[in-house]
């Protein structure tokens, strides 16, 4: 039998395998470039690199590893599969582990609801969405939010907002007409409050009905209820429930891209459940496989207008993600993770929020659960007419190299990468919030110090 175990080079460096990398992979990898290791171990909420240190993780495969590294139950159900001689392949043909898969998932959703398992990425899931609402609806545009992320495929980049990786791209998918999304700290409007809020709310509406506005009737609108990469930013209960409002009167499917922000992350199941409303589409990928490859959507049964192979895929199968995904739902379910992602979220929100009283460069937290972002600023500059300081980009770039020499792994987001993403494992404790939240504080008086002297 062949050995496929690699046994890591004696003595080899995080640099010694980052340079090798650099020769051999395409100038696109990213994530090397911000946090330079090369991985070993990993287990629960801890990364170990090959030169063992060890780090707090709170990156978590972009909020992916919902039970964060090597779960138990994750190592279990995917040993299961591998000694039960099922196939690892099947395509969208049926098994067992399937049909126990989409029942269990099916039950977040209700019996008016389908899934439809896609190819395994977020952005296959946004593909197969604005798909099916195109078909439904006889209709070709879109309506998506500036701030919003869909995925890096041409048609899901079309529906995203940053414009650093849609510059360089011509022809992408037309229709797509792009609102602003309600910001606590940056309204759009300049408004800020609720005062914002309500001019949004109302300024949606008037879009969607006023018979001037110059943009026919969507197929669909698309939105995060959190926006993840767009900075940590959260739709306030009322302007999603007057989308939703809106949608349903003019027959425009609601899709809710819960990629991120689903499976317990923001202390609910779903992050649009916050508001009470009902979607018409729901997109799954990171977390709903259990750490493996796999999207899916939740489709209410009137509005599943395919024809059988409207949409394929082949790794839309994959046995060992379902098996994981239904361990991962389980324990989410026995352990009460939201829950534990409300508090643990609650309490850090706390604590950051009192660390800016103490450090101003921190001129914003918010999120919800374990999806918080906190914005710097550059305190020494005057304030906009809504009282927020100018956005520090270099200062927030210090701060993520700092979090890592400090053995805290973690992204940015948000306009310029402004914005600190806090992403961990929903089995974050109590101790390793402690933990983090001082090698935080040590993290920004580091780059302070590095950036400002």
């Amino acid at each position: 039998m062949n050995n496929t175990h690699v046994t890591p080079v004696a003595n080899a460096t995080n640099e010694y395998y980052i340079n090798r990398q650099n020769a051999m992979e395409s100038n696109v990898r990213s994530y090397p470039r911000k946090l330079p290791l090369a991985i070993a171990k990993a287990h629960g909420c801890r990364v170990i690199d090959v030169e063992g240190k060890e780090y707090l993780d709170c990156l978590a495969g972009a909020g992916t590893l919902a039970l964060g590294h090597n779960h138990p139950a994750i190592i279990q159900s995917v040993q299961d599969v591998l000694a039960s001689g099922l196939p690892l392949h099947t395509l969208d043909l049926t098994t067992p582990l399937k049909d126990a898969f989409t029942e269990t998932l099916l039950r977040e959703f209700g019996e008016n609801y389908c899934l439809q398992f896609c190819g395994p990425t977020g952005a296959d899931a946004a593909e197969a969405a604005i798909k099916l609402a195109k078909t439904h609806t006889g209709r070709a545009n879109v309506i998506s939010f500036s701030g919003g992320y869909h995925g890096m495929t041409h048609g899901a980049l079309a529906l995203t907002g940053n414009l650093g990786a849609k510059n360089a791209v011509n022809n992408l998918m037309a229709g797509v007409q792009f609102l602003p999304y309600p910001h606590e700290y940056r309204c759009p409007l300049g408004l800020g409050g609720e005062a914002g809020v309500d001019a949004l709310t109302y300024y949606f509406e008037n879009f969607i009905e006023d018979v001037e506005s110059g943009v026919v009737k969507p197929a669909a609108v698309i939105l995060e209820a959190i926006q993840g990469e767009g900075g940590v930013v959260t739709a306030p209960t009322k302007w999603l429930r007057k989308i939703r409002e809106i949608t349903q009167k003019h027959g425009i499917l609601l899709i809710l891209d819960e990629v991120q922000a689903g499976f317990c992350r923001s202390g609910k199941m779903f992050a649009f459940q916050y508001s009470e409303i009902e979607p018409d589409i729901v997109m799954m990928s990171k977390a709903v496989g259990g750490g493996l490859p796999l999207a899916v959507l939740a489709i209410k049964k009137e509005f599943d207008a395919w024809q059988p192979a409207g949409h394929t895929g082949t790794f839309r199968g994959n046995q060992m993600a379902m098996a994981a995904g239904l361990a991962s739902l389980r324990v989410m379910k026995e352990q009460n993770l939201a829950e534990n992602a409300r508090v643990r979220g609650d309490w850090l929100q706390a604590a950051l929020k009192e660390l800016a009283k103490e450090l101003p460069c921190i001129g914003n937290v918010r999120g919800r659960g374990l999806m918080i972002g906190i914005e710097f600023v550059d305190e020494r500059k005057p304030v906009d007419h809504m009282g927020a300081y100018p956005a520090d980009a270099e200062l927030s770039l210090a701060v993520q190299k700092a979090c890592f020499n400090n053995q805290l792994l973690l992204e940015r987001g948000g306009r310029n990468g402004t914005v600190i993403r806090l992403l961990p494992p929903l089995i974050l404790t109590q101790d390793d919030c402690v933990e983090l939240m001082a090698k935080f504080k040590q993290s920004v008086l580091d780059a302070l110090k590095a950036v400002r002297g």
